[in-house]
């Protein structure tokens, strides 16, 4: 179940997907329970200063990270993804995963690192379990465009 889980998220957030069949299978209700963007936004910056300080996964956001107009584009198609993955009123309006992931070489423990990084910053604000699965759910299916070896 834990790799299970540390997949999903990590799918999820590595996206930037603007696929959004997954999406629309959650309510509205979940972006309210995880309580609505202010909220995603709290969760957002808190989960890219945790990835920044991870060694094993870092690396790949350091040019976005040396750049703070790059970095805040990226935090903001973060917080529209989880947005629109909830069922808020948002819209992503990035690249879909696989071309922007393509060449990265990332392995499924790079996955898997990301989130973990994830369900910590989502256990720091006590998001109840019940949503941090629906979340997974919704963005799990776009692992299989992202691990590349």
């Amino acid at each position: 179940m834990r790799n299970y889980t540390l997949s999903v998220l990590f799918a999820g957030l590595m996206a930037l997907s603007s696929s959004t069949e997954a999406f629309a299978k959650h309510p509205a209700t979940l972006y309210q329970s995880l309580g609505g963007k202010k909220a995603i936004v709290a969760v957002v910056d808190d989960f890219v200063g945790r990835v920044a300080m991870d060694s094993r996964i870092n690396g790949y956001f350091k040019s976005a990270a040396a750049d703070p107009q790059r970095l805040a584009s990226f935090k903001m198609k973060l917080v529209d993804q989880i947005c629109e993955a909830s069922g808020g009123p948002c819209k992503y309006m990035g690249k879909d995963m696989k071309t922007a992931h393509m060449g990265m070489g990332i392995s499924g423990a790079d996955f898997n690192a990301l989130v973990e990084d994830l369900i910590a910053t989502l256990d720091k604000f006590h998001v109840k379990e019940q949503d941090k699965n629906a979340l997974l759910g919704a963005l799990g299916p776009m692992q299989k465009d992202i691990v590349e070896k």
